[in-house]
Parts: structure tokens; C-alpha cells; sequence
């Protein structure tokens, strides 16, 4: 076909994963904190946080996606948050994007019965809020995203 092919990374694999996600960071702008050892020890020690996927054309990667499992009582079944999806502009345009979010999902469902897939989307990001629609992923009605880090979330449980 064209040349790629997608599977589950290994341990071994973390510094193709690492450039994959300092890549998709700076495509977005974002700030890039992780490194290779804390993907190492988040996703392959003992208590592995995310599962990740790699889309390779001989031995470099031009696709990345990493998730981790979620419940929802309201679906009553489980799901997977895919907190990075990266394409490298090589290889744009010709559905590797859809074809990892396949991934991730054949890989949810066997793993821990996958029924559903989460994402969040930067509101200025329109060319991936279009790609994503266009999947049918839509805005869940009635709900907002929100995060706490850092002082804050020490914070949780005192009294004020």
C-alpha cells in the first residue's frame, strides 16, 4: 500500500515516540515537558499510564498515537482518551490519521472493551476539528472540559 505499518510501541521504541510527540508539540505550539524516561517509566513500567501506537515507513516514524483507558457510568462501558495523535506532514492527506484512530480503537476494544473514544481539540486547531467531525466525533452536549494541576490540585480537600 503505502508503505507504513502500525503497531503498538515498545519499550524499545521510545525515542521514535519521544520525537513523534516533541514533533506534534511543536506543531501545535504547545509547551513540551515529557521526556524519553518519563514516557518510559509512564508507559511501559510496572503500572503502565497510556498505551501507545506507531505508524512506521522503514524504520522512522510518521504517525503516533497515545491513549489510556476511561470509564463512563452513563455508556456503561469502557472507553480510551487519545491524548496525542500525530502525523507527519510526509505523510498528510492520505488518511494515516483515520487509520490510527482505527488502531486505537481495535486496540481499546481488545484490550479493555473499548465502546467509545474521547478526545480534546484545540478550539483554533479548525483543519482537526474538521478532520475529527468528519470521523464523527462531535462536542458531548452539556459538558465542559476541566483540569486541575500543580498547587491546585494539592490543594483539593482543604478546608478554605
Amino acid at each position: 500500500m503505502d508503505g507504513i505499518a502500525i503497531r503498538p510501541a515498545r519499550v524499545e521504541d521510545v525515542d521514535l515516540l519521544d520525537a513523534a510527540l516533541r514533533a506534534l508539540s511543536a506543531d501545535l505550539g504547545d509547551t513540551h515537558r515529557a521526556t524519553a524516561e518519563d514516557l518510559r517509566a509512564a508507559g511501559f513500567g510496572t503500572a503502565p499510564a497510556f498505551r501507545a501506537l506507531l505508524a512506521l515507513r522503514g524504520g522512522s516514524a510518521v504517525g503516533a498515537a497515545v491513549f489510556s483507558p476511561l470509564y463512563s457510568t452513563t455508556r456503561g462501558v469502557p472507553g480510551a482518551y487519545v491524548s496525542d495523535l500525530w502525523v507527519a506532514a510526509s505523510a498528510r492527506g492520505a488518511g494515516l490519521g483515520a487509520r490510527l484512530l482505527t488502531a486505537v480503537r481495535d486496540e481499546a476494544r481488545a484490550l479493555w472493551g473499548a465502546g467509545f473514544l474521547r478526545l480534546a481539540v484545540h478550539e483554533d486547531n479548525v483543519r482537526a476539528l474538521a478532520f475529527y467531525r468528519g470521523l464523527g466525533f462531535a462536542p458531548h452536549p452539556g459538558e465542559t472540559s476541566l483540569l486541575v494541576a500543580g498547587a491546585a490540585l494539592d490543594r483539593i480537600g482543604e478546608t478554605g
